[in-house]
């Protein structure tokens, strides 16, 4: 196996793609801010059902999508940190992401259960399948992580076996909330856009949307899976596992 660092052409080339990345995430979450306060009617909790269910698609931007991805990518992003702060950072970033994912949960179901005259039905569709299929597995990603990555007393071989099913199935969980982000859009555009193949303003927002879903989603995962710009254990990690190595087998 290749142990060497990469290249400075690869981590120029890898710096630029962040900083892409990093913009399109950003502009995702501008655009949905735009598509809620244009078209949607802005924000509201249960008192206005309807509009409590426009924190759903903003929050699960921000957490499932645009953190979620962050997350991911901590470890290549700032390469040159040590561990365990990234570790702490990583496990931290999960976190808001999975409160964000909540929120937008009770928002949508609210949004559905309370609202007049008949309450709407939940749990039928494609989206809301696949949604929650992803949020279940970011979840149990986040326990697992957290008992095999923060717990102390977890041996090292153990970590390190468990660590390409972490990493797999991180990338699986992601790949799952951009499509069913995918699938929402679909879902909102078509019970709720009047005349949308004729492609009013919010219909071209929306679409617009979906791609910078695409281009976020697929630069993530480059990022993530490209060996070349794999992070390197910095002398203190070695360090660090040589001692935790030897205090376990004391």
């Amino acid at each position: 196996m290749d142990n060497s660092p990469p290249p400075p052409s690869a981590l120029n080339n890898f710096r630029i793609l962040y900083l892409v990345t990093q913009l399109v995430g950003i502009t995702i979450i501008i655009l949905v801010s735009c598509w809620i306060g244009i078209h949607l009617n802005g924000l509201g909790w249960s008192a206005r059902p309807s509009v409590q269910f426009n924190w759903h698609p903003l929050l699960m931007s921000v957490g499932m999508i645009f953190l979620y991805g962050n997350s991911i990518l901590i470890y290549r992003g700032f390469r040159y940190a040590r561990k365990k702060p990234l570790k702490i950072t990583h496990a931290t970033i999960h976190g808001a992401a999975f409160i964000f994912t909540v929120v937008a949960l009770v928002a949508v179901f609210d949004s559905h259960n309370l609202a007049k005259p008949n309450p709407i039905p939940n749990m039928y569709t494609l989206h809301s399948w696949v949604g929650l299929s992803a949020v279940i597995l970011f979840s149990l990603q986040y326990v697992f992580g957290f008992a095999a990555y923060l717990f102390p007393g977890v041996r090292e071989q153990l970590r390190a076996s468990y660590m390409p099913v972490h990493v797999f199935f991180g990338v699986a969980g992601f790949v799952m909330a951009i499509a069913a982000a995918l699938l929402g859009l679909l879902e909102k555009a078509i019970f709720s856009v009047k005349d949308y193949s004729a492609l009013p303003p919010q219909a071209v927002l929306i679409n617009t949307i979906g791609m910078l879903y695409i281009v976020y989603g697929g630069l993530v995962v480059f990022l993530v899976t490209e060996r070349q710009y794999k992070r390197h254990p910095l002398p203190e990690d070695v360090m660090l596992l040589t001692h935790s190595a030897s205090v376990g087998s004391s």
